[in-house]
C-alpha cells in the first residue's frame, strides 16, 4: 500500500461524558486516598474506563503494520498516557490495565508521571501501549486533536471539565461535562465502530457502577 499522509486515513469522533456522579464519588473518597496516600485523580479513572471498552471493543486493541496491511490483535492492556515535561511530552504506559484497581492505577500513575518529570522513565516504562490517552487536565480548551501514536490505531483526547446545563427530568441542572476526542486510523477500524467505542466510553465515565475499585 502506498504511503498516505495521516489526514487521509485520520478519522475522529467528539463526545462529552456526563462525570457528575464519578466527580461526587471521587471527592467522598477523598479522605480514603489521603489514608493511601495517594492522590484519586479523574486519569485512573479514565483508565479504567478505556480498559473496558477496549475488551468490549477489541478491534481497537490493536497494532498496525507499517505497510498498513496487517494487524496485530493485543491480549493484553497495555495504556500510554502523555506526560508533560520540562524536556518534552513523554508516553509512559501503564501495564494490564484491566487486572488493576482504581487504587493501584493511582498509584502507579503518580509514580511513573514523577519518573517522567525527573527524566527516570527507563525504555521499559514506555513500550507496549496498546492505546493512548493525553489529556489537558487544567490547562484549558474545549477540545483538541490528538495524534494517534502508531502503531497503535486510536487514541483518546481529553479537555477540561466544563459545567454544562443539561435537560433531565424536565428541566435544565448543571452537570459536568468532560470533552472527549478519539482519534482513530480508517484503514484499522470503520466509521461505525468508532462511534460505538466513543458511546460505550462514555457510559462507563457516566455510570460510576460500571468502574468497579
Amino acid at each position: 500500500m502506498p504511503h498516505q499522509p495521516a489526514h487521509r486515513w485520520r478519522r475522529l469522533v467528539f463526545n462529552e461524558a456526563d462525570i457528575s456522579d464519578l466527580e461526587d464519588f471521587r471527592a467522598q473518597m477523598k479522605k480514603e486516598a489521603e489514608k493511601k496516600g495517594v492522590r484519586l485523580t479523574l486519569l485512573p479513572f479514565l483508565l479504567k474506563a478505556c480498559a473496558k471498552t477496549l475488551q468490549e471493543y477489541p478491534q481497537f486493541n490493536v497494532s498496525l503494520h507499517s505497510s498498513g496491511e496487517y494487524l496485530f490483535q493485543k491480549k493484553y492492556i497495555h495504556i500510554g498516557v502523555a506526560v508533560a515535561t520540562p524536556a518534552g511530552l513523554v508516553v509512559p504506559v501503564i501495564k494490564d490495565v484491566d487486572k488493576k484497581s482504581i487504587w493501584q492505577l493511582a498509584q502507579e500513575v503518580i509514580e511513573l508521571s514523577d519518573k517522567a518529570k525527573q527524566r527516570k522513565l527507563a525504555k521499559a516504562d514506555m513500550q507496549g501501549a496498546c492505546f493512548t490517552i493525553s489529556s489537558l487536565g487544567a490547562i484549558g480548551g474545549t477540545g483538541f486533536i490528538p495524534i494517534v501514536n502508531a502503531p497503535e490505531v486510536a487514541i483518546l483526547g481529553v479537555a477540561k471539565t466544563q459545567i454544562k446545563p443539561v435537560y433531565i427530568n424536565s428541566e435544565f441542572v448543571p452537570r459536568k461535562m468532560l470533552p472527549l476526542t478519539l482519534s482513530y486510523d480508517h484503514r484499522a477500524v470503520n466509521g461505525v465502530d468508532g462511534g460505538l467505542f466513543s458511546t460505550y466510553l462514555v457510559k462507563m465515565l457516566s455510570d460510576i457502577r460500571q468502574l468497579a475499585l
